[in-house]
């Protein structure tokens, strides 16, 4: 423990005396300034359920690093919670908020040189933005899962987030009695926490720890509960013990960790966010690791060992009492790249010494699977010539195959619209576009309200959609075929779609085609005009000028 701390300005020097000018104010006594100093990353906020409880959790965590021998510094980021913040900017803020997320911390832990980080991290977006800050920095990292909220009963039936969102749009489409839709939104959510399912949150709270960044048997977990505050007691103490060992994220976020990553998910079934989100942490720590293209390999070699909803029909709380993440990583483990390295000093494969699974029912063994079909497949084609990603889910579909006409929409208000006039008509195939990174900007949430309102008016097996916006991790209904890159805003081919172009969606083959011909597709983009910027001010502005393409995450700044 000689290692000479990136913190520990020389004793006298302009930087020293500053700073410990500003620490005696706070009472931090001149000895800790040469202790290891962490950042508690902390997106604690009281407009959403999500990150209510995250200042409980911050406190046990800073007794851990104090006792361990560091001092603690809490730092706060913005707090996305889909369903809040994603009232304004047509939804851009959802996303976009991730990359600030990233940049805030990179401000206040490179600013400050601070030694180490503990990230609480919670919803959605927050996940991918503190492990991008992790392996930008490359200081000593761990993630604390910080726990699913607690679902409710209303009329004798199991209620949850899940349940009110596509509650909402089946009442918005005439399909379910608005006293109903309100009884669930008040007994859905218990108390704190992330969506309650395998969405976006729980999906990636698995893949911090498929990908060695927390540590093993820490995800899922259910909020406020001892396991979650003895998970941050642990992370506390080990974060010193990394900074002194100088175990970085770089040296855990190898291309083989990612490939354990994207392994744990299709086995969950889990959210097609964590596509870009992944891709977006291997871009920041620079490891060359083709997210996208490991999705593609091994969407057909890693068979579907789990199914929580919205998959399946399992519970969160079930998943989590079979072993959670870790049990599936042991029924992975042939398929694993057990050398890579973790936050606990250990490999993967030193990790999974002596673990059983509590349940092989819930979380089944390679020998006997759920589906072998994949839950989440990529598409490519002339109208997706990068990718376009569908979520199929376990069950099997009466359609593989979808051709019709297309129905062109730039806004989700235009298309729900004229499903509820009529406008739509089975075996259309929505055409939604502007609604990318670029377009949207930052892919709002329009095109999970349109999936649900097609599943509203019951027409889930009779009507695609394709669009270059993204889906909530709670969707798994219907054909859709979602993120198409390249986007319409830059005149990527689903920009060139007219009403009555014959689409063809074939799962079997793997594609996704416009059957207009070549000399065509050419006027057309010759004649092409880009429509009108929305929400071109402030924070959106800025991120649509600097965005990246989605097939590299889409972040804001790649790394030289």
């Amino acid at each position: 423990m000689t290692r000479k701390l990136r913190s520990n300005f020389p004793r006298g020097s302009y930087l020293w005396a500053v700073r410990n000018a500003q620490w005696q104010a706070l009472g931090i006594p001149e000895e800790d300034c040469e202790k290891p100093k962490i950042a508690i990353v902390n997106s604690s906020s009281s407009m959403a359920a999500c990150f209510a409880h995250l200042d409980g959790v911050a406190a046990v965590v800073k007794e851990a690093i104090r006792a361990a021998g560091g001092v603690p510094f809490e730092i706060r980021t913005a707090a996305p919670s889909d369903f809040v913040i994603g009232a304004g900017g047509r939804g851009g803020y959802i996303l976009s908020t991730r990359d600030l997320v990233t940049n805030d911390i990179e401000v206040a832990v490179e600013g400050a040189q601070l030694d180490g980080m503990v990230c609480l991290t919670s919803c959605d977006k927050t996940v991918p933005g503190q492990m991008m800050a992790a392996g930008r920095l490359n200081v000593p990292t761990i993630m604390v899962a910080c726990g699913y909220q607690p679902s409710g009963e209303f009329e004798g039936e199991h209620v949850d987030i899940e349940d009110v969102f596509v509650g909402a749009m089946h009442a918005q489409m005439g399909r379910m009695p608005m006293d109903k839709l309100i009884g669930m939104s008040r007994n859905a959510i218990r108390g704190p926490g992330v969506c309650s399912g395998m969405g976006t949150a729980n999906s990636m709270h698995v893949a911090c720890e498929a990908l060695g960044m927390a540590l093993p048997g820490t995800a899922p977990v259910a909020a406020n509960s001892e396991a979650m505050f003895d998970a941050a007691r642990r992370a506390g103490a080990r974060i010193v013990e990394m900074v002194w060992e100088d175990l970085k994220p770089r040296s855990i976020l190898t291309p083989g960790a990612f490939a354990n990553a994207v392994k744990a998910i299709l086995a969950v079934g889990g959210s097609v966010n964590c596509i870009k989100h992944l891709q977006a942490v291997a871009t920041e720590a620079a490891t060359g690791a083709d997210v996208y293209g490991m999705f593609e390999q091994f969407a057909n070699e890693v068979p579907v060992l789990s199914a929580v909803r919205p998959v399946g029909h399992h519970v969160i709380e079930t998943f989590e009492a079979a072993g959670g993440a870790r049990a599936v990583m042991k029924q992975l483990e042939p398929l694993l790249d057990l050398t890579a390295m973790t936050v606990t000093g250990r490999t993967v494969a030193q990790n999974l010494v002596d673990i059983q699974v509590a349940d092989p029912e819930v979380i089944r063994p390679l020998s006997n699977p759920i589906a072998t079909r994949p839950a989440i497949m990529m598409l490519r084609g002339s109208l997706a010539p990068d990718y376009g990603i569908v979520k199929t889910g376990i069950a099997e579909r009466k359609v593989r195959r979808f051709e019709g006409p297309a129905i062109c929409f730039s806004t989700s208000d235009a298309a729900l619209q004229a499903l509820q006039d009529g406008t739509v008509k089975r075996g259309d195939v929505i055409v939604m576009r502007g609604a990318g990174v670029c377009g949207g900007p930052g892919m709002g949430g329009g095109s999970s309200k349109v999936v649900f309102a097609i599943d509203g008016m019951g027409m889930g097996e009779e009507v695609a959609l394709i669009t270059d916006g993204h889906l909530s991790g709670l969707v798994c209904k219907g054909l859709v075929v979602a993120e198409v890159s390249p986007e319409g805003a830059v005149c990527g081919p689903l920009a060139l779609v007219e009403d009555g172009d014959r689409i063809v969606i074939d799962l079997d083959t793997q594609r996704c085609d416009l059957e207009v011909d070549d000399a065509e597709m050419e006027r057309r983009r010759a004649a092409w005009v880009a429509g009108p910027k929305h929400c071109d001010t402030g924070w959106l502005q800025l991120y649509r000028r600097n965005v990246g393409e989605l097939t590299k995450g889409a972040v804001l700044v790649e790394p030289r």
